[in-house]
């Protein structure tokens, strides 16, 4: 089985093995519409712990060639549309977790080959009739000879697509390089049937423009049609209270607070933590997200911390988003800023009054941890 060219099913295989499941099989019909067309590039970005990797997961194990996964849909919403028949398991696809190419500092030099070449060697053994595959081509390359010889094209499937501007934060090359990389390999590709990114951050810009303008952006400031398929909607959640007798109006204060396409969205990783522990505190902490609240508390940008004070006194901020780059270091003013911590999770938006605001008690017990360490 292989990791990379149409991997198999285990990973949506263990999420629906899972105590708590929620079918969010509905991007599927979404997604579908989407395949070979020109706007079949698409890039979700959420914080962490929203269910970005289950929903790469899922469309993996109904796309991909390398699986039969029509056991695994059985029952779910996504059986009954129309065109779920048309596309299960008929694709080529091509799954890749950045992530897993940047497990330490030195992988930052190399990632970008370390890449083409475990994704080629795989399209060699795959593809072993087609000609001129060869360890020394350029993914991009190889990838092309494919289409050319077959007629086939490929699905990508990219999570964690941003990690390198978390991990390298000060690495202005291999952030311009990576995004050349990207814009190289979907840019103008007959060979692209679908291209679907996850991540935190939306796609990074340079001056005004995108670096890869291709992707339509479904991000916590514009969910558009994509709202409740990333996080627990009300009902969900409230269902789920009901199940495991948990107070919802509780579970309302602690977790509730994100609007999305006009949607209560919650974390689905805290609301399930409290539903198999029953205890109703924090599920947000020890990551590197907690770490840059806290950095950019501590540097007081353009009148932070007085911002922080007045949003835990319940107070919205307006902002102007439009100027934000979509990196962690990158910052004009304190609205680039609070932008960040919108993507971060840290901040819920207002899309209607461009206001930002102190979601939950969750995030504001983390507000005040970051305020009680900074000093």
């Amino acid at each position: 089985m292989n990791i990379y060219v149409n991997p198999g099913n285990t990973a949506f295989q263990k999420a629906l093995n899972s105590d708590i499941y929620i079918d969010k099989s509905g991007l599927i019909t979404v997604v579908n519409n989407r395949i070979n067309k020109t706007n079949c590039y698409m890039c979700v970005s959420r914080p962490r712990r929203f269910g970005k990797s289950m929903a790469a997961d899922m469309l993996a194990a109904y796309y991909s060639k390398g699986c039969d996964s029509g056991n695994l849909f059985a029952g779910l919403k996504a059986e009954n549309e129309d065109s779920f028949g048309k596309h299960l398991n008929r694709h080529n696809v091509i799954r890749l977790d950045i992530q897993r190419f940047l497990e330490s500092e030195e992988d930052i030099d190399r990632f970008i080959n370390e890449i083409e070449s475990r994704v080629i060697e795989e399209l060699m053994d795959s593809f072993s009739d087609c000609k001129g595959l060869c360890a020394d081509v350029r993914l991009k390359v190889a990838l092309d000879r494919i289409f050319n010889q077959t007629g086939k094209g490929f699905i990508f499937i990219i999570d964690e697509w941003d990690c390198v501007f978390r991990i390298a934060k000060e690495r202005k090359d291999i952030q311009k390089n990576y995004l050349d990389f990207l814009r190289g390999l979907f840019k103008g590709s007959d060979y692209v049937e679908l291209a679907y990114m996850t991540g935190i951050l939306p796609i990074k810009k340079y001056g005004d423009h995108s670096a890869i303008n291709i992707f339509r952006e479904f991000s916590m400031l514009s969910p558009k049609g994509l709202a409740a398929y990333f996080g627990f909607t009300e009902d969900e959640v409230k269902a789920l209270c009901l199940q495991f007798q948990v107070d919802y109006e509780e579970t309302k204060k602690w977790y509730d607070g994100y609007s999305l396409g006009g949607l209560h969205i919650y974390n689905p990783q805290a609301v399930v933590e409290l539903m198999e522990s029953g205890q109703f505190h924090s599920y947000w902490t020890g990551t590197e997200t907690y770490e840059a609240l806290k950095t950019y508390i501590d540097r007081d940008f353009d009148g932070m911390k007085q911002t922080v004070v007045e949003m835990l006194g319940n107070m919205h901020c307006k902002i102007d988003p439009s100027t934000a780059q979509n990196d962690m270091t990158t910052f004009k003013t304190k609205d680039d800023v609070l932008t960040l911590l919108v993507h971060l999770g840290y901040l819920a938006f207002d899309e209607a009054a461009k206001e930002v605001f102190i979601p939950n008690l969750e995030i504001t017990q983390e507000f005040m941890r970051a305020v009680k360490v900074g000093g």
